[in-house]
């Protein structure tokens, strides 16, 4: 079963890079999202990327994948 996550109880930080994960992949062609592309997008500091993924990991919305993050099991869109 998929656990239901709450994209509200997210900080707008972690809304952020998500998205930025998001774009990343979808822009690879569906692989992973590497930590130097995800600040890229983000316009945020490494530290604060690296701080956000571990949050998004932990929480299950972001895993690790190829090398790099891919988006989680998830039952909201993103629109970009």
């Amino acid at each position: 079963m998929t656990e239901r996550h709450d994209v509200q109880a997210l900080s707008d930080l972690d809304v952020h890079v998500y998205e930025a994960v998001a774009a990343q992949s979808v822009e690879s062609g569906g692989g992973s999202a590497g930590l130097d592309g995800v600040v890229r997008a983000s316009g945020l500091t490494e530290e604060e990327v690296r701080a956000s993924l571990g949050k998004l990991v932990e929480q299950g919305y972001v895993v690790p994948f190829g090398g790099g993050y891919g988006l989680g099991p998830h039952t909201f869109e993103v629109e970009y």
